[in-house]
């Protein structure tokens, strides 16, 4: 059994040695000698001795609590990237000894994460979400709290890693522009994310590799819930789109709903895609053409990359992980 009421200055004292020297021998750091470490490190094991996490913290000016901080206007169906995200770095901050405390932030109210802030509960921040205007990184910046996005952002002095929106989508879009597809409708979300941005100039990016291409392609952002995708979708029933590509499974769900209850075939008489692959697609019939990314490893290198900082370690500013195009059935035509 652990010792309870075993300090460090009851070491120091049974051992003839200053607390310094106990301190030193349990973090690492500072010079002591290899036998007077050894010794100590001997006494702590016979007596299952473990640092109280409160002093510990105090010791090294730290709360060993990392601060995770959410949208709190995400939509349910985003919840199984934040759950998975989540997961990485719960898991790799446990291994380092660290807590995670959750803030919920949005583009106008940063409440939460400034109370984490002023009260000195975090030791630094990962961010889930980037924006064009970013309220919740420039308050970490201003404050100078340790912080790493996930995604994307223009501010070049920013730790950020994501995964490679932009060449994915470029990828899947030249495949279908590579098959034949004539005619695209790309429907999105809200401009000020910079997801939404990525996977613009990707899809984009395609068209540009191809100045031979001839065809059409139409653009619809900003869009947010089933009624305006309905609107979307019945517009383009009388141009006879070839491909509808969808930035994300849950805009891909709503076309694909309006769809079958007008009864139009995919991929006979449309083709339909998403930017984003996750569990809400998995059971559509036919499968849906996507892109796979690896979320909780995105957590897990977003983890790794603060706690790096925290030790004060230099680390890359901009990280970027792989994906995987899955051509499906719903542009069997391209398998």
């Amino acid at each position: 059994m652990e010792d309870k009421n075993l300090t460090i200055a009851d070491i120091a004292q049974e051992l003839g040695v200053s607390k310094t020297t106990v301190s030193r021998a349990m973090s690492g750091k500072g010079r002591i000698g290899e036998e007077t470490r050894k010794k100590v490190q001997a006494y702590i094991e016979a007596h299952h001795y473990s640092p109280n996490v409160v002093a510990k913290g105090l010791a090294q000016n730290k709360t060993f609590n990392l601060g995770l901080v959410l949208p709190g206007d995400y939509q349910v169906v985003e919840l199984p990237f934040f759950q998975k995200c989540m997961m990485g770095i719960s898991r790799t901050a446990s291994e380092a000894g660290y807590d995670v405390l959750l803030s919920m932030v949005t583009a106008d109210k940063i409440t939460q994460l400034e109370r984490a802030v002023t009260n000195r509960k975090i030791d630094g921040a990962i961010l889930t979400r980037t924006l064009k205007d970013d309220a919740p990184m420039r308050y970490l910046q201003e404050n100078g709290v340790p912080f790493v996005a996930i995604g994307s952002t223009e501010d070049a002095g920013a730790v950020q890693i994501d995964n490679d929106h932009r060449g994915a989508c470029r990828e899947l879009t030249g495949r279908l522009l590579d098959g034949g597809t004539k005619s695209f409708a790309l429907i999105g979300g809200r401009e000020e994310h910079m997801v939404t941005k990525n996977r613009l100039l990707g899809f984009e990016d395609a068209f540009g590799e191809r100045p031979d291409w001839h065809g059409s392609r139409r653009v619809f952002l900003n869009v947010e819930d089933d009624r305006a995708v309905e609107k979307i979708v019945e517009g383009l029933f009388g141009e006879q789109v070839g491909c509808i590509v969808c930035m994300d499974d849950y805009l891909c769900g709503c076309v694909l709903n309006v769809m079958q209850t007008r009864q139009i075939a995919v991929p006979e008489q449309v083709q339909v895609v998403s930017f984003y692959d996750s569990t809400v697609l998995e059971n559509r019939i036919p499968a849906i053409t996507s892109i796979r990314f690896d979320v909780e490893a995105l957590g897990k290198r977003a983890c790794g990359l603060l706690l790096q900082m925290l030790e004060g370690a230099e680390v890359e500013r901009h990280t970027l992980l792989g994906y995987e195009v899955r051509m499906r059935d719903s542009t069997k035509r391209f398998l």
